[in-house]
């Protein structure tokens, strides 16, 4: 039974197929065919990583750090080699997938570098009541760390678990999508090439939903995952049986602010890019502008002038790709005819071939339309007239999504104070996704959009659990934690925080 079968037979034919094949999204042509991992198979790779873990783990920083550089290295004289896996089953451009795969290397880079300096021990202030005490503070591993990964970018999204937790101390157990199993399966392969000393460090399992479910149930320390929010339900429903803490990257409907004083040209040429890169298959993409009455004119010439020059397709030429899912271009479809059928209008684009979608802009869409509320992930976008930033503000914020967005001005502190006021976990200024290239800075978002942060400090932080740690160093004349205390100790004590914290109001 093929995918497609499995999903459309009903409850009483649907079975656990053995194997599955990927399939080129452009043409349909098989890349690979895989099986489909079962429960016992996949306790018995979360038990093989589990064993290795512990090997990891006594590498300590830096021989993590020595076989990360391995691997680093091994992937980036490799980069045309994987791009060319990532064009074929996953269709974006070989030159969009090198950029991909780079943002993936320089991430693990950080990771690896820093991880001794977030996570190693370190003293910490004992206080007043402790002061006979020394105090240390440490971040230790979680031993096996299940990723659940995209196929939008199958290489960048989930290498920000993967790499993190290898980084932490943990061994890694990496469900990838079932649209990009040849991809998730090479970084595996990668991985056992580049360190052989600890191979099983890495596991790969591949399947359907079914698998990804038994991931969950495999007891993991912790379940990363990257997909939408229906699904991350289902994701934490499962993990709630164990108990498992999960980490949730979900999907986004970001939004751009075009203030007055905008670089017009500039926010344009952003906005075409954040929307149509990647066939709109970016979860931090841009989907929604808001432009002030004072440029919006003169932006939605610029922005459709630009996608008048874009087209989808596979070669060289072509500004990107295919929907890797075909389900997808459903949704757009809906959604742009829910935007017409609202009062919105067409400015560019708007039509299906296959699984291409044209460059699609749509001008005047209420804010109660499915394009302008719902993650539409494919190559659209809305733009709509606002009085000020202020409405813009006030529109972006109001989406149940928090992932992202971006803020045009010229002025510093306007677009600093719009930024910092956007609820979103991460935002640009005068440029786009810009945030998601910057290994140190932590990227998640908040809302519909999920919870938890992959990337800098925080992502390292995420794969761990903190240990504290207390060590008398000599005893005090009263000690405070004993039943031989004096009855007066505890008045002394009340006292003494009078005269320390009792003057602030």
């Amino acid at each position: 039974m093929s995918l497609a079968e499995h999903r459309d037979a009903g409850p009483d034919q649907r079975r656990v197929p053995e194997t599955f094949e990927s399939t080129a999204p452009a043409t349909g042509a098989v890349v690979a065919v895989f099986q489909v991992h079962g429960p016992d198979e996949v306790r018995a790779a979360v038990d093989r990583a589990r064993v290795a873990a512990a090997s990891w783990a006594d590498l300590g920083f830096d021989g993590r750090r020595t076989r990360l550089a391995a691997y680093r290295g091994y992937l980036a004289r490799r980069v045309h080699e994987l791009a060319d896996l990532v064009h074929r089953e996953n269709g974006k451009p070989h030159a969009d997938a090198i950029l991909e795969i780079t943002l993936a290397v320089d991430h693990l880079a950080w990771a690896a570098t820093h991880a001794r300096t977030v996570l190693g021990p370190r003293r910490v202030s004992p206080g007043l009541l402790a002061a006979n005490h020394a105090a240390w503070l440490e971040y230790q591993p979680l031993g096996v760390v299940g990723v659940i990964g995209p196929w939008n970018y199958p290489v960048f999204t989930p290498m920000g678990s993967i790499t993190y937790a290898l980084a932490a101390g943990n061994a890694v157990v990496f469900k990838p999508s079932e649209h990009t199993p040849a991809v998730g399966t090479w970084l595996a392969d990668a991985w056992r090439a580049a360190v052989p000393e600890v191979p099983d460090a890495v596991q790969v399992v591949t399947g359907l939903g079914e698998t990804g479910a038994a991931l969950c149930r495999a007891g993991v320390g912790k379940l990363a995952f990257t997909g939408s929010a229906p699904t991350g339900r289902k994701v934490m429903a499962a993990c709630a049986e164990t108990l498992t803490p999960v980490l949730m990257e979900l999907g986004g409907k970001d939004a751009m602010i075009v203030d007055d004083d905008a670089d017009v040209a500039a926010a344009a040429d952003a906005a075409v890019w954040g929307a149509m890169s990647n066939a709109g298959q970016t979860c931090i993409g841009i989907e929604r502008v808001y432009a002030t009455e004072r440029v919006y004119d003169a932006f939605v010439a610029e922005v459709t002038e630009r996608v008048r020059g874009l087209r989808p397709g596979t070669d060289e030429a072509a500004a990107y790709g295919p929907m890797t899912m075909a389900a997808q271009t459903d949704v757009v479809r809906r959604h742009v005819d829910d935007a017409v059928a609202a009062g919105g209008r067409v400015a560019a684009g708007g039509t299906v071939e296959g699984r291409f979608v044209a460059p699609t802009v749509l001008l005047d869409v209420p804010e109660t339309s499915a394009a302008v509320r719902e993650e539409t992930f494919g190559p659209t976008l809305t733009i709509s007239r606002v009085r000020d930033a202020e409405e813009a503000l006030e529109r972006a914020n109001a989406n149940a999504h928090g992932l992202a967005g971006a803020v045009f001005s010229r002025s510093k502190a306007r677009a600093m104070d719009l930024a910092r006021r956007m609820r979103s976990g991460m935002t640009s200024v005068n440029s786009v996704l810009t945030f998601a290239s910057v290994p140190a800075l932590p990227f998640g978002g908040v809302g519909e959009s999920g919870f938890g942060r992959i990337h800098g400090a925080d992502g390292l932080r995420e794969f761990t659990r903190a240990k504290a740690i207390t060590r008398r160093r000599f005893p005090l004349p009263v000690d405070l934690m004993s039943f031989t205390r004096p009855a007066a100790a505890a008045d002394a004590l009340a006292r003494v925080m009078g005269l320390v914290h009792g003057r602030h109001r």
